[in-house]
């Protein structure tokens, strides 16, 4: 039976002044000192108290979502009561079930921990909280996605966070938010699989993508950043740097590089924890000979070709601070040329050099083809090479 209103009407919702609030069957209505309103629910099922935040009135919310957040929390309730023959399982808060998913996968080897206890900790559990996961609604899962689209973007090299310019402040991007919601998908499986709960308790849609310009380097920048980076004070940057364009290696990769999983003669590096996987990782001849004198010139006895001995790993985890040095003496922004940029220059160049996807997914350690399909650029001058070449193939008068 529908509730009656007699409070929480749209009239009174709408001469309500900044900082005030109406409640009323469990929804309350907050004004704040922007003007704009925000719903919240706070209501008692089956002995557990639910106080959530339901959205902004800025951004679409109604009273009647709210009631339809209320009805849904209550009737998943009742369905719970009702499944007897499966028995009873206890509702585990999306914080706790957090801490065990990551407990229970680095006893089963699981991939990516560092990125999903990030993932984890810096926005999922913050947002959901102690808030049961198999509550979870597909309503929740777009209110967190609208919030992530929201948030400014923070920059924590080794967990510092760095405060942008107004005009350098940018949002999360959908690549970035279906990251997260990945994490969030592989641990509602991985709670059925474990017997926490029966079923997915919602689904996720996650954001399209597309294929957005990639940045890389020029054959010229490239010089140019070598150049610079042979110049810098810091020894590490230049191989760093010379890695990362002859290799296609991403940054966790080539700092945790170990002398003994350089094979110089077979002309690969072996990475034991890649993102993908254990692989090999070949290497040019000119990087090999480079590798050679440059691990020689190293102390004897340490295992990290980028050893740091007050580092807790043992080696160099940031390179962040002379990246962007080198960057900038290079003539090109350091907002723009991240680390990440040296990966995508290498596998950018090796596609307009003619060479075939399944051989840039090999050098490159993707997961699927289809992830260096994005690198085909379509304003690149290898397409339009091989244009020409169909064109001359019929020669048309």
């Amino acid at each position: 039976m529908a509730k009656t209103f007699t409070k929480l009407t749209r009239p009174d919702m709408r001469k309500l002044a900044p900082g005030g609030k109406i409640n009323e069957h469990g929804i309350t209505f907050e004004k704040s000192a922007t003007g704009d309103g925000v719903f919240t629910v706070n209501i008692m099922v089956d002995g557990q108290r639910i106080h959530r935040v339901v959205g902004r009135e800025s951004d679409g919310t109604t009273r009647t979502q709210a009631e339809a957040f209320i009805e849904k929390v209550r009737s998943d309730a009742k369905n719970d009561r009702l499944a007897l023959p499966k028995g009873r399982k206890v509702a585990l808060a999306m914080r706790e079930a957090a801490a065990k998913y990551l407990d229970r996968l680095k006893v089963e080897g699981g991939k990516d921990l560092k990125m999903k206890r990030q993932r984890l900790d810096l926005h999922l559990v913050p947002f959901f909280g102690d808030y049961p996961l198999n509550k979870i609604s597909g309503f929740d899962i777009e209110r967190y996605k609208h919030q992530r689209q929201k948030e400014p973007v923070s920059v924590r090299p080794r967990g510092k966070t760095i405060v942008r310019a107004a005009d350098k402040i940018t949002s999360a991007k959908p690549s970035t938010i279906n990251r997260e919601l990945a994490v969030l998908s592989h641990l509602f499986n991985k709670a059925v699989e474990w017997g926490w709960m029966d079923r997915r308790p919602a689904k996720i849609t996650r954001f399209s993508e597309g294929h957005g310009r990639i940045t890389y380097l020029t054959v010229d920048q490239v010089n140019r950043l070598v150049e610079c980076a042979k110049a810098d004070g810091n020894p590490q940057i230049y191989p760093f740097i010379v890695i990362g364009l002859e290799t296609a290696m991403r940054k966790s990769e080539i700092l945790s590089i170990r002398r003994d999983d350089i094979d110089l003669q077979r002309r690969v590096i072996f990475i034991p924890k890649a993102k993908a996987g254990a692989r090999e990782q070949p290497i040019t001849e000119h990087l090999g000979e480079f590798l050679a004198s440059y691990a020689d010139a190293l102390q004897p006895g340490n295992p990290w070709l980028f050893p740091s001995p007050g580092a807790k790993a043992g080696h160099t985890v940031d390179v962040r601070k002379p990246f962007r040095r080198v960057v900038a003496a290079a003539g090109l922004d350091p907002d723009q040329i991240l680390r990440h940029t040296l990966r995508h220059t290498a596998i950018t160049h090796l596609v307009q050099a003619g060479v075939d996807l399944p051989t840039v997914k090999r050098i490159s350690g993707h997961k699927t083809l289809s992830m260096v399909e994005r690198y085909s650029h379509q304003n690149g001058t290898h397409i339009q090479a091989a244009m020409d070449k169909l064109q001359a193939r019929f020669k048309f008068a």
